[in-house]
């Protein structure tokens, strides 16, 4: 069994340590255990030298951020697999074994994830990765297990082992040194949607990014940036954007773009219509500062095109998931049609 990096990044997530830090203590033996802390100011470094002098800390003396945080410390890193843990997850006995089990068994199987359900609702997949996570034509990310808000009851419907188009960063398993050589997360995101920019350059550079159904951690979610804070909103919006802009090719960019803020402004509509303005204004927002630093996001394009000029295999949803959703009503990712 390769032994693995399990690594957990934290910014100020005292009480997450104290809460979930001995279920990963308790199911990682044999595999080493890091906290990459983002110069908290709180009293976590202390904590974890007083009561777990066996994790290893990488301490940075600045904020980097969820992006380059993980990119930070995965510089660091010399084993073979990396599994980069949200600070709010309860992993379960034998989570990890399975997984480098099954990724050992194909060397273009690049990254992986678990089944992914929600701590406080434990019989249901969580939003952030479910049973693992698609794409559609205009950049949307769904779930199998999660379509949009919709979220669906575990009921053993997607326990098969399947090959999806992006991991879940809450959980994410990787081999190292495809992490490296395809650049990392991009910290341009800062937060949200860079691993599925990162898991739309492996399945273009040919590798395969995987679902294993037999491991099974729990997810808070939203534990350091709530569903309803308009911050998430901004950046959700934003990098969405920004990934469908790095990745798509040249041929189809000069429409998708354009189709992709235009129902972002309706998203905008609706939320006024729920009365979450402030919503609204974060989608606006988003998608404005997304146009204003265009340059920048073409840089990092170049730097991805450089790192992967290959194509990209057919696990794209071929539909625009909005209407899929709200005129067809198709709320399970059974209903869909790939």
């Amino acid at each position: 069994m390769e032994q693995a990096a399990v690594i957990i990044l934290n910014f100020n997530g005292l009480h997450f340590l104290k809460q979930f830090l001995p279920s990963v203590a308790k199911f990682s033996i044999g595999h080493r255990v890091i906290v990459a802390d983002n110069s908290s100011t709180d009293a976590s470094l202390a904590f974890l030298q007083e009561n777990y002098p066996q994790v290893e800390i990488i301490a940075f003396q600045e904020n980097y951020g969820f992006a380059k945080g993980y990119d930070e410390a995965l510089k660091q890193i010399d084993n073979k697999y990396s599994i980069l843990l949200n600070s709010d997850v309860e992993v379960t006995e034998n989570w990890i074994n399975p997984i480098i089990e099954f990724m050992e068994t194909d060397d273009k199987i690049a990254a992986c994830q678990p089944k992914i359900r929600a701590y406080h609702q434990k019989d249901t997949f969580e939003h952030a990765g479910a049973a693992g996570g698609f794409i559609d034509i205009l950049g949307y990310p769904f779930c199998r297990g999660r379509i949009f808000d919709t979220l669906e009851r575990d009921d053993g419907q997607y326990d098969d082992i399947r090959k999806i188009f992006w991991a879940t960063g809450a959980c994410f398993f990787v081999k190292t040194k495809i992490y490296q050589r395809l650049g990392g997360l991009d910290p341009i995101f800062h937060a949200h949607m860079e691993e599925i920019d990162f898991c739309w350059r492996v399945n273009a550079a040919g590798y395969h990014v995987y679902f294993y159904p037999k491991s099974i951690i729990y997810h808070v979610g939203g534990g350091t940036m709530p569903a309803s804070n308009p911050r998430k909103t901004y950046l959700n919006f934003r990098n969405s954007t920004g990934v469908l802009y790095k990745n798509v090719s040249s041929k189809t960019l000069w429409w998708k773009i354009p189709a992709k803020i235009l129902i972002d402004l309706l998203a905008a509509v609706k939320f006024v219509a729920s009365g979450k303005i402030k919503d609204a204004q974060a989608v606006i927002l988003g998608n404005f500062h997304f146009l204003a630093n265009i340059s920048k996001w073409h840089k990092r394009r170049e730097v991805s095109k450089a790192l992967v000029p290959g194509k990209i295999n057919k696990i794209i949803y071929p539909g625009i998931l909005v209407f899929e959703r709200y005129l067809k009503q198709r709320k399970r990712f059974s209903q869909l049609r790939f």
